[in-house]
């Protein structure tokens, strides 16, 4: 009877030595859970950060959010004739370009007139006459001193406090034609606008200003002023 019991003795032995190990080997193969939910954590976290952090895109964001606060200083700059100040403003590579009317002409022969930073700085002592464009429906020069041009042709109007303003959007239009985007294709232009002044115009007296303003090294610069206003 021993000699039966023993062998079969060393068989079950043997059986629950097997099933030990497997059961070992099988619990080394498995992932350790709770480790990898800390690290698909911490994958989480890490990409939110990054998200966070990420500043905006310019392009999606409203123009007005990027250039108002530029643009009411150059507005509030005009109104003061402040023009030492103004000419920080002027973008340092292009200019200035001045525009009697909403067509921006781009001519050099009797186009709208472009100025250096250190140019509009001196406007005020510089009485010299030059040729601005042409007057409309008489087509006649419009020859100026620039402190001339600015009182018929820039800050004709309070427009530091306008009816309206808008961002990259025109307002007013007459007859003229309109490339403003055109020739400023990556600006920002900055429109302030009244619907008129005296009742029996019905609306024929409107103006408005428009200020464009171009990037440089993170800087928005004042690249034109414009003025439009009812023309035949």
């Amino acid at each position: 009877m021993k000699k039966i019991l023993f062998p079969i003795l060393i068989v079950m032995l043997t059986l629950v030595f097997a099933g030990c190990t497997g059961a070992a080997d099988d619990k080394a193969k498995q992932p350790n859970n709770e480790k990898g939910a800390k690290q698909s954590d911490k994958g989480n976290e890490i990409g939110q950060s990054d998200k966070g952090n990420e500043q905006p895109n310019e392009e999606n964001q409203d123009p007005e959010a990027v250039i108002g606060a530029r643009a009411q200083e150059a507005v509030l700059t005009l109104k003061n004739g402040d023009m030492e100040r103004l000419a920080d403003l002027v973008h340092p590579v292009k200019g200035v370009r001045f525009s009697p009317y909403a067509y921006v002409n781009t001519d050099t022969d009797g186009g709208n007139l472009v100025f250096r930073a250190n140019q509009v700085r001196e406007f005020p002592n510089d009485n010299k006459k030059y040729t601005w464009g042409h007057y409309d429906g008489t087509g006649e020069p419009i020859i100026l001193t620039p402190m001339e041009y600015f009182k018929k042709f820039v800050y004709t109007a309070d427009f530091a406090n306008a009816e309206k303003v808008s961002y990259n959007e025109t307002i007013g239009t007459g007859n003229a034609l309109e490339n403003q985007f055109e020739v400023y294709p990556d600006a920002i232009i900055v429109e302030y606008y009244f619907s008129g002044f005296e009742e029996q115009y019905q609306g024929m007296d409107w103006q408005s200003l428009r200020l464009v303003f171009e990037e440089l090294e993170n800087t928005w610069y004042l690249a034109g002023i414009i003025h439009n206003q009812w023309t035949s």
